[in-house]
């Protein structure tokens, strides 16, 4: 089973847990929709995407409402602490939240618990979280964007507003550097896709590949398209691919995605996301192998 856990920015939305399935710009869980084409949605879109065309279970979500005062990352957590053992999921993502370090520790401490604990995923609040309690250790995969690399990169940094400037202003050349110093400070998770205009992959501390190409502006200024790459790595890794292919695959998935979408300024995500199955049957099996039979049938 893979989980993907956010919040939405939606008020007093309650928990909304179980097997998710898409319906045009909304997705529908344990009977309740929300919306597909923001943050922790436009992840889990992209994720179903892949799942379906992999011919794996769908994603098991748990998600609840957060406008920024911290209550719907609180129910989030609760929810995960209280059923994870009993859910028993190979793989779980997390994605925005606010970076409450106390929760992060205790979910990652009932994660590790359990007889096969799962392989952890974290991106944007989740990420932050694991970065300041000092558990990035604890998880598989990281996918920050370069100012959060620039993050994880600094000593001191708390969260990605308070990143020194030598730090911030290094450029997409210096994202190498940054990979290296957080890796150091056991900042970083064991795999890290870096997001940007050239996708940095790394492993244990060395930049292992790079993606830059189809190049696609454009992408830059859609809101949704980093999202979408979590949750195409989280898919992949779930369906049985090594984490670093997995995050190559992402990448390359995601740029030829906006290529084969033709965007402008005004696309929106789910635009992108309606272009991943052909995307998927056009490359994945040149890419890796992955063609018409599912990676996994089963993944518990």
């Amino acid at each position: 089973m893979l989980i993907i856990s956010g919040t939405i920015p939606q008020k007093d939305t309650p928990v909304i847990a179980g097997k998710v399935r898409r319906e045009g710009d909304m997705l529908i869980a344990d009977g309740q929709p929300f919306p597909s084409i923001q943050g922790t949605g436009a992840m889990i879109s992209a994720a179903l995407a892949a799942t379906e065309y992999m011919g794996v279970e769908p994603p098991y979500i748990v998600v609840a409402g957060d406008i920024g005062k911290g209550d719907g990352t609180r129910l989030m957590y609760r929810y995960l602490n209280e059923n994870i053992a009993s859910l028993k999921p190979g793989f779980v993502a997390l994605h925005y939240c606010q970076p409450f370090m106390n929760l992060l520790t205790q979910f990652t401490i009932a994660a590790e618990k359990m007889d096969k604990p799962p392989f952890l995923i974290a991106d944007a609040g989740a990420m932050y979280a694991a970065k300041a309690a000092g558990k990035a250790g604890s998880f598989g995969l990281f996918t920050p964007d370069p100012s959060e690399i620039a993050f994880l990169a600094d000593p001191n940094a708390t969260h990605p507003a308070y990143i020194a400037d030598h730090l911030f202003c290094c450029g997409v050349e210096g994202v190498p550097q940054l990979i290296e110093s957080a890796y150091a400070q056991n900042s970083a998770a064991k795999v890290m896709v870096v997001k940007g205009s050239r996708d940095y992959i790394a492993k244990n501390g060395e930049v292992v590949a790079t993606v830059e190409e189809p190049d696609v502006p454009v992408l830059e200024t859609i809101g949704g398209t980093g999202d979408t790459i979590t949750g195409l790595a989280s898919a992949f890794i779930y369906a049985g691919v090594e984490p670093v292919e997995a995050g190559i695959l992402a990448a390359k998935c995601n740029r030829m995605g906006g290529k084969m979408a033709s965007p402008t300024p005004a696309t929106k995500v789910s635009q992108i996301i309606d272009i991943f199955p052909a995307v998927f049957k056009q490359y994945l099996c040149e890419w890796s192998g992955i063609c018409t039979t599912p990676v996994r049938k089963e993944n518990k």
